[in-house]
């Protein structure tokens, strides 16, 4: 793979997204410019409204911008493909299939045309291994909890071996300790996959711990990026270790002196 390749995996050019509201044009976005290196992992951060998950669907395909390009791997990205699995806040599984059912629905859309069923099935059992759901594969969505059912949600996107996987807020809902149980979980699948990540949060911490980049929203409308911060902490990475360590503390401190102090929380604004 060329140099240029592997720096620039992934180009949003001159981005824009404006809106048709019932009160006239709405701009989410303007004047995105990212490059997002292959095997990255890259935090958008940013309050709520500024466009942080319009982002995401754009680069997932779900959306067109109304200005500029976005381009994964030298290809324009026009809409939903295998390249880019999406794990969302809410699971989204299907609730009358198995754990295993539900990732070999998508392992089965990716290469069911060219792979037999042992292969499939192959496929479906190493994804679920991946996230630690194996005993679980036979249970269906409403016997699991809800960490596990975000493992599901990443297994799923996962077995499609994706170029990029895209998460939108994944562990937004869970309780403390098993949003951390499943960042730390995520850090050892990147390490074992390489996959270029990018992922929305409202977590300063979750970003840090996570992050080669965090990049720095704006407030809404019209929200584009403030700042972007390189994370230079040398992996694997221990949540323990780094609560005490100076750059951790460091990092942290920038993102928080963006958001609530450059970047006054807009409800505050308005009261």
């Amino acid at each position: 793979m060329n140099e240029n390749l592997t720096t620039r995996y992934i180009q949003v050019q001159g981005v824009a997204q404006t809106f048709k509201t019932a009160k006239g044009p709405f701009p989410a976005l303007r004047d995105i410019d990212l490059t997002v290196a292959k095997g990255e992992f890259v935090a958008l951060i940013g309050h709520s409204g500024c466009g942080k998950s319009t982002l995401l669907n754009l680069l997932a395909g779900l959306a067109k911008p109304t200005e500029g390009s976005l381009i994964c791997a030298n290809r324009e990205i026009s809409g939903p493909g295998p390249d880019r699995g999406v794990v969302f806040q809410n699971h989204s599984l299907l609730p009358w299939l198995t754990c295993f059912e539900n990732v070999y629905l998508a392992v089965e859309r990716v290469f069911g045309a060219t792979q037999s069923k042992a292969q499939l099935k192959a496929r479906t059992d190493a994804a679920l291994k991946l996230v630690g759901l194996t005993p679980a594969a036979a249970k269906r969505p409403g016997e699991i909890s809800g960490g596990m059912k975000q493992r599901v949600g990443i297994a799923r996107a996962l077995s499609m071996e994706p170029q990029v996987l895209l998460m939108d807020e994944p562990f937004g809902a869970l309780d403390a300790l098993t949003r951390a149980k499943l960042q730390d979980e995520l850090l050892q699948i990147v390490a074992e996959t390489h996959s270029t990540v990018v992922m929305v949060t409202h977590d300063v911490d979750e970003a840090v711990l996570l992050a080669d980049r965090i990049v720095m929203m704006t407030n809404g409308p019209a929200a584009t990026i403030g700042e972007i911060l390189e994370v230079k902490l040398a992996r694997p990475r221990n949540r323990v270790e780094l609560a005490e360590d100076s750059d951790y503390v460091h990092y942290r401190k920038a993102v928080i002196d963006f958001l609530y102090t450059r970047q006054a929380h807009v409800e505050k604004l308005a009261a």
